[in-house]
């Protein structure tokens, strides 16, 4: 397994500098990691220093409370995209799961996904803040509106991603909906039982660390390594 190719190696703290992103995305090259994710303010410089590669530029819209309104987050993907964004990341409003108004929230997904030229759409719904049932429903409005991936956290929220809710995902998500897991996923070791649960994308900011872990366990010789 080429673990470099599941991750989206990402800088969203709010303090990030512009020597931070340039390193994200020197890693990125060296490593050849799927997209560098980064806020909105960094992606035109990330698209200058990635024109030359072909990692993905990738970046979060809504974020991290997802209460901004449709139009603002339509604003936001549109800006996004002008300014060299591949993917976006896309805060669900997560007060309208919790009211069940779901047809808002296929309403917004609607309306970005259709304003984004093309570009993959992932969506994240916040999984520590909803039921199984909840968590059910948003999967199967991903797969009517067929976004490209639902993603489980911001890495904001209460917690990150769990292997059961990325599982309860995978059984009701349509074959060609994709599964992004983040939030807390810092080894080797939970990138592959995520990836084993059926996610086919890690948003970390712990790549290297994964990377690095991966290599010492291809390189190990012993007993419990070689049975996997």
């Amino acid at each position: 397994m080429e673990i470099n190719k599941y991750i989206d190696h990402t800088n969203l703290k709010a303090y990030a500098t512009k020597e931070d992103i340039e390193r994200l995305c020197d890693e990125a090259i060296k490593h050849q990691f799927a997209s560098v994710c980064v806020n909105p303010y960094y992606v035109s410089l990330a698209n200058e220093l990635l024109s030359r590669s072909n990692i993905a530029v990738c970046t979060v819209i809504g974020f991290p409370l997802g209460q901004n309104t449709i139009s603002v987050k339509e604003f936001e993907a549109i800006n996004a995209v002008q300014e060299g964004a591949d993917e976006i990341d896309m805060v669900v409003n997560i007060a309208a799961i919790k009211d069940g108004n779901y047809n808002y929230v296929k309403e917004e997904i609607e309306t970005i996904r259709d304003s984004i030229e093309g570009k993959t759409l992932k969506v994240i719904i916040e999984t520590c803040y909803l039921t199984k049932e909840e968590i059910i429903k948003m999967t199967e409005i991903c797969n009517e509106t067929f976004v490209n991936f639902i993603k489980t956290s911001t890495g904001f929220g209460s917690s990150g991603a769990k292997i059961d809710d990325v599982a309860l995902m995978n059984e009701h998500k349509m074959d060609f909906l994709e599964i992004k897991a983040s939030g807390g996923i810092k080894n080797f070791e939970d990138a592959c039982k995520f990836i084993e649960a059926g996610a086919t994308r890690i948003g970390t900011s712990s790549g290297i660390t994964i990377l690095e872990e991966a290599n010492l366990k291809k390189n190990c010789q012993c007993d419990e390594c070689n049975e996997n």
